[in-house]
């Protein structure tokens, strides 16, 4: 008999994404780290990686308000529309030689909501996912402005310490949140660095 997919029936938090206008519960999770740690304002330069479907540049845009600007990068098209002071670059979001990721730099905030298309094989899905965490860090450190922060997805695993210490490195301030939104069967943390150094 197969598994059933746990991700296949909407929940709660998919429905009022929805109804919200969002294309993802992902909505829920940025809302939560936003509340929590006051991380976007009026103004600020933003840059999402691996945005598709778009849920959390829709949420910052909107954050930012209008003279704030934000850059929504990835490989696949956005399933929403984003307000005027949002662009959408269709894209390799982890390319550092990929000057069109500069457009609105040095950026306030990097967001990085990306998680590697999982294979079933645990150990295997935790490694790629820590390559995708640090790569999207090596774009923060190159594209972030001083004193800004980073949010990246990271699924638990014995790598978690080791992007806790670059990240420590590189900002003042670095934790984690799990937040209500995250289903409870999934390996996913997101990892915050605050205080951007030079």
């Amino acid at each position: 008999m197969p598994r059933k997919n746990p991700y296949a029936k909407p929940d709660h938090f998919t429905r009022a994404a929805k109804d919200a206008g969002f294309p993802a519960r992902s909505v829920f999770k940025l809302e939560e780290i936003d509340r929590r740690t006051r991380l976007l304002r009026g103004g600020m330069r933003v840059l999402d990686l691996g945005a598709a479907p778009g849920s959390w540049s829709k949420y910052a845009a909107q954050k930012i308000g209008a003279s704030g600007r934000l850059l929504a990068v990835d490989l696949d098209p956005l399933a929403t529309a984003l307000p005027p002071n949002a662009e959408y670059l269709q894209g390799d979001a982890l390319s550092l030689s990929n000057d069109d990721l500069a457009r609105f730099a040095p950026y306030d905030v990097v967001l990085s909501d990306m998680a590697p298309r999982t294979t079933g094989n645990r150990i295997s899905d935790q490694v790629r996912s820590f390559e995708l965490f640090m790569r999207a860090l090596a774009v923060a450190d190159r594209l972030g402005g001083r004193g800004g922060s980073f949010v990246g997805k990271i699924f638990m695993s014995d790598e978690l310490p080791a992007a806790r210490i670059e990240l420590r490195r590189l900002y003042e301030s670095e934790r984690l949140i799990r937040p209500e939104g995250t289903r409870s069967i999934s390996m996913e943390i997101f990892a915050l660095g605050g205080g951007k150094r030079e």
